[in-house]
């Protein structure tokens, strides 16, 4: 081994490779050190058998390493066999202990087979990955020092595993794997070929994943291959009490705690940069969080001159852009005008930008004024605006509407944009310049827009739209960001639903001391006699609101995202009167009394409607008391789904006549299948809930849909594409059993229907193979859903659930 290099690359993954192939192409000497004894050492822990993917797919290959997808075995021979071929100068079990000196004359100390040396290098590549960082669960949930014997031997084990390597090892189990990223769903999908396997994703999608094993994991479950289990998290997981070869784990689920027994716990919750290493090689990093990412240039080049990261260390995992990557560096550091593979692609989205130069200077510019934005990597940043659409409205375009339903978020990068946040007093405009965003409201809560934006008068207006799959990635990435959006949406929350005529500075006291809750369904957010210490803003769910008498709960009223409770007790300074609780999975902002308080001493008009609003509300309370009826009824309808629901179709029993006209108009509408079933469904009192879509503002048919066939229209409504599948993944999920597999079916005209709804009815047997059908609230007709105009009677009534509780 020479001691004098003038590229030392350290990690021989497949960023590392790919640089050392162009270096020697190049004829640079080079030197590349792998603390372990194998190459790609991340690769070779993959489990037997993975399909390793070439994603991103839009982008090209450039490393003169091959690559294509293709399994784990068979990456790993071709890599070998170029390694061979090109005679890379790769030094095994020598691990960088430290890192010296400045560019052109580094000193790294390396520790390789026990003994201790340093050798010379011009520039040094980091490209270290950080599978050796891997996050575990906390020792609140599980004890790490706690082992348990397996059924088949005494060998002891670690009650949770956090890593996988043959899963053809393991027959016959019940297994419980957390996570939801790409290892997870890998881990989950290979198990669940001889095992009952239990998949635990804390969220309510899989956001984190490659496309193709997003739609690999979806399908499984479409065919109960394994279980998923949503919005979960673990509590805790011990020995079974009763079974010393057996696991309990308790989890949190959407409707509450749950006991499982299983034999095997594999959790696969992603690994965090080897920062302390970094650190002490003089790396700087945007901020104190533990899981921000390394600051770079364009180049990759570190805060440390002539030190550069590529690869997972430098916050892009996926192989493909890693051996880009390892291939531009060694390019950038020659000095060669190379552009990196995404150019022309971003080039297209930002050309039309006043004064566009580059990508890099416009990379550079978003970064500087986007704050949302600035702790993001370069490869990070470019995937974001990647899967971002760029838009350049004219002036006094509307963006969106108030009442939309969609949940895309804005970044402005160039003008203004005004928001309307007041339908009934159109003078109240809120102003957002660049550098600012908005759509967060809609992103969070799942509810209709709650203004209409419209771009600026002046200079033009540039917006990146970002969808929400790419946001919540963001959000669950960058820690910054998302309490930047937190804030932004705890202060813009308020403006909206309790004080749009407070400024912003008023409002800091109150925003600063509030904080972010979450309930379960049935949670009690507050109950009747607790102390009146705060105000709930819900975020997203919905709650009621009942009251006791006589030794029985009675709900007044139904509350839903946007609004706030709890006021009445703050206003009068007494104790609650009422017991407040989450009707549906809900998050609320809870503001803090002391402070809002404040903010009403110095705003004697907020105080005043807020007053008057009590009023209201404690009359509200009143009649529902002397009016128990009604009061079930909400409770009803709640149980019926009516918490999640955006629109609901209710048929009032003492109008309706049974003619059946709702039924077959929705079938003339719908190439003759009906999309409700009149007569199906509960009843309570004269009110019936028939079986029809609600329309879910967080709708569980999307989320196991691997076409991506189910949408959310602007005005709300859940309907299936022409590209459904049939696999009947949106029948399973739907709680209230409102979709139906059926084939197409034979068409004859019934004259009266085409001239009532001018399409024609079909009719008889259905044919050919069936797709899911679902009420999408006649979307495509301007006159409105068919069974509601059907109704000689009126007995049918299509509303929000707050339409409907405003008219009890």
């Amino acid at each position: 081994m020479s001691d004098h290099y003038a590229i030392a690359i350290i990690g021989s993954g497949p960023a590392g490779l790919s640089a050392c192939a162009n270096a020697i192409k190049q004829g640079l000497s080079c030197i590349l050190l792998e603390a372990q004894p194998q190459f790609a050492n991340t690769v070779q822990h993959y489990q037997k058998g993975k399909w390793v993917m070439d994603e991103p797919a839009v982008l090209p290959l450039r490393s003169d390493l091959p690559f294509h997808a293709n399994t784990r075995e068979a990456v790993l021979d071709t890599w070998q066999e170029h390694i061979t071929e090109q005679q890379l100068n790769i030094h095994y079990n020598a691990e960088v202990t430290a890192i010296s000196g400045q560019k052109g004359n580094f000193a790294l100390h390396l520790k390789a087979d026990n003994d201790e040396t340093i050798i010379y290098a011009e520039q040094v590549i980091l490209s270290i990955g950080i599978q050796g960082n891997l996050r575990q669960l906390s020792a609140q949930i599980c004890d790490p020092e706690i082992s348990i014997a397996t059924r088949s031997s005494d060998k002891q084990r670690p009650l949770v595993e956090y890593q996988l390597d043959d899963p053809l090892a393991f027959e016959g189990e019940t297994i419980l794997v957390i996570g939801a990223g790409d290892s997870a769903i890998e881990n989950a999908l290979a198990l669940a070929e001889q095992n009952q396997v239990l998949l635990i994703n804390r969220r309510g999608e899989f956001t984190r994943a490659k496309q193709a094993n997003n739609d690999a994991i979806l399908q499984a479950i479409s065919q109960e291959k394994l279980e998923c289990h949503y919005s979960t998290r673990p509590v805790s997981i011990i020995p079974h009490p009763h079974d010393g070869n057996a696991i309990q784990a308790t989890l949190k689920t959407p409707e509450g705690q749950a006991k499982i027994t299983c034999d095997r716990v594999i959790a696969r919750l992603g690994a965090t940069p080897p920062r302390a290493f970094l650190e002490a090689c003089g790396i700087g990093f945007p901020d104190d969080n533990k899981a921000s990412a390394p600051i770079l240039n364009g180049h990759y080049e570190s805060t440390v001159p002539g030190l550069y990261l590529i690869g997972a260390v430098a916050a892009y995992p996926l192989i493909k852009q890693a051996l880009n990557q390892g291939y531009e560096v060694i390019e950038f550091i020659l000095g060669h005008d190379i552009a990196p593979a995404d150019e022309p692609l971003l080039i297209e989205k930002f050309r039309r930008l006043p004064a566009f130069h580059s990508v890099d200077t416009t990379l550079d510019m978003i970064r500087l004024n986007m704050p949302l934005l600035s702790g993001l990597t370069n490869p990070q940043l470019r995937e974001f605006l990647r899967t971002s659409e760029v838009h350049y409205p004219e002036p006094g375009e509307v963006i969106f509407k108030y009442n939309d339903y969609s949940n895309t978020f804005f970044s402005i990068i160039y003008g203004e944009v005004r928001i309307s946040v007041n339908r009934e007093d159109a003078s109240q405009i809120v102003t957002l310049r660049q550098g600012q965003f908005f759509g967060e409201l809609g992103l969070i809560s799942g509810r209709r827009r709650t203004s209409t934006v419209y771009a600026g008068s002046g200079q033009q207006c540039v917006l990146i739209e970002t969808p929400r799959p790419t946001m919540l990635k963001l959000i669950n990435a960058s820690p910054v960001a998302k309490a930047q959006i937190d804030q932004i949406f705890v202060l813009r929350a308020i403006q909206t639903s309790i004080a749009p005529e407070i400024p912003a500075s008023d409002l800091a006291a109150v925003v600063y001391s509030s904080r972010i809750e979450s309930y379960a369904p049935g949670d009690v957010i507050f109950r009747e006699g607790d102390p009146g210490d705060c105000l709930h803003l819900i975020r997203s769910g919905s709650v009621t609101v009942s009251r006791e008498n006589a030794g029985n709960e009675v709900v007044s009223s139904y509350v839903a995202a946007g609004n706030y409770v709890g006021e009445t007790a703050l206003l009068s300074n007494s104790p609650r009167s009422v017991t407040v609780r989450a009707a549906v999975a809900t998050e609320t902002v809870r503001l803090d009394g002391t402070a809002f308080m404040a903010l009403l001493d110095k705003s004697p008009a907020l105080r005043k409607r807020l007053e008057t609003r009590f009023r209201t509300n404690l009359a509200q309370q009143t009649m529902a008391e002397s009016q128990p009826q009604t009061g079930n009824m909400i409770s009803f309808l709640v149980a019926q789904g009516l918490g999640e629901a955006s629109d609901v179709l209710l048929i009032d029993e003492s109008l309706c006549i049974h003619c059946n006209n709702c039924e077959v108009a929705c079938a003339a509408t719908h190439e003759g299948t009906s999309r409700l079933d009149r007569e199906a469904g509960p009843t309570f009192a004269s009110l019936h809930v028939p079986t029809s879509c609600r329309h879910c503002e967080h709708p569980r048919c999307m989320k196991d849909c691997p076409p991506d066939a189910i949408h959310r229209a602007d005005n709300g409504e859940v309907y299936i594409a022409d590209n459904c599948i049939g696999c009947g993944n949106c029948e399973k999920n739907c709680p209230y059993g409102v979709i139906q597999m059926t084939g197409k079916k034979q068409k004859h005209t019934s004259l009266w229907l085409r001239l009532l709804f001018g399409v024609e009815y079909a009719k008889i047997e259905a044919v050919g193979e069936p797709k899911a059908v679902k009420c999408d609230m006649c979307k495509d007709l301007h006159t409105g859903p068919a069974c509601v105009r059907a109704c000689p009677t009126g007995a049918a009534l299509r509303a929000s659930p707050e339409q409907f509780m405003e008219r009890q």
